[in-house]
């Protein structure tokens, strides 16, 4: 297992005070070529399995969420997306979800996992997916979790584009985060739980700040540009597919369409299944930690 950095917020870390933030879960750096790293924490033993969130959240998301259901049967690795927490990315490329999936991968073959059952949600579903193209051989399978997996228009597009712009761009994320991003953050956090209501512990112990920076919300705008080509290239993979998938996704998700998404790409992966339930929204994965388990165990079967 290569070295590792240990990471407790501190001084360096990119939110003021994060040293006092008892919301942040510590962290292990390692750090890849290019300038590149890839943070992540560790729960519980057993059969490895890497956890990666979706848009405008951080580890802290699944951690709150699946995470300590799953550590009773796996050795869990929750990972920030490269430029997401605290893993850093060069500004300008290196947003592609496949290029995202070889990064992660990267880390995953210097902690020294073996046959990891890759689980992602939203994007990180997508990223999780193209994991499992490139590389079949080197998982046991994966759980996509209200995946989004074909081009569509999409409001992070529209809200987040424009401050990815290679001119312009840092300074409007800058200038946006400390006015109107104060209130339409929260409002796409709590949105992204309707038809429910964010659960108690999310809202008081998600790092918010931390999700919130203006080089996040940058990386956020970097990633929904280069969604459509990703996606493109996912969607003529799918059939391709060699490793078993669990997709589970919510009949009330009003940020990923299900049938849009999740149901088409059952059809086109040969050795997927659908796990629809009934009434969930897209952050089903708060609410329905047990059948994220039962997904990730269901390779262990075979």
């Amino acid at each position: 297992m290569a070295a590792a950095a240990e990471f407790l917020p501190g001084p360096t870390a990119p939110i003021q005070d994060a040293e006092r933030d008892p919301r942040i879960v510590p962290r292990r750096i390692l750090h890849l070529s290019d300038d590149r790293t890839i943070a992540y924490a560790e729960n519980g033993s057993g059969p490895d399995l890497v956890a990666i969130h979706g848009t405008l959240m951080c580890l802290e998301d699944l951690w709150l969420g699946p995470v300590p259901a799953l550590a009773e049967h796996f050795r869990v690795v929750a990972v920030d997306r490269p430029g997401h927490g605290f893993s850093l990315r060069p500004r300008g490329r290196a947003a592609d979800l496949w290029d995202q999936a070889a990064r992660i991968r990267d880390a995953v073959r210097q902690i020294g996992l073996h046959k990891p059952v890759i689980l992602g949600h939203s994007f990180g579903g997508a990223v999780a997916l193209a994991y499992g193209m490139l590389h079949p051989e080197e998982i046991a399978g994966v759980v996509a979790v209200a995946p989004i997996c074909f081009p569509e228009l999409r409001l992070e597009q529209m809200l987040f584009g424009p401050r990815a712009l290679p001119f312009g761009g840092e300074p409007l994320s800058h200038m946006l985060g400390a006015t109107s991003d104060k209130a339409l953050l929260p409002l796409l956090w709590n949105a992204m739980f309707l038809p429910g209501t964010m659960p108690e512990i999310m809202a008081r112990a998600f790092p918010f700040d931390l999700a919130a920076r203006p080089a996040q919300i940058t990386a956020e705008g970097e990633d929904a540009g280069w969604l459509w080509p990703g996606l493109t290239r996912s969607m003529l993979g799918y059939p391709t597919l060699r490793v078993p998938v669990r997709l589970l996704a919510g009949s009330a998700d009003l940020v990923v369409n299900t049938a849009l998404h999740a149901q088409r790409a059952t059809g086109l992966i040969p050795d997927a299944q659908l796990d629809l339930l009934p009434g969930s929204g897209h952050m089903l994965h708060h609410f329905h930690a047990a059948a994220v388990v039962r997904a990730a165990l269901s390779f262990q079967a075979r």
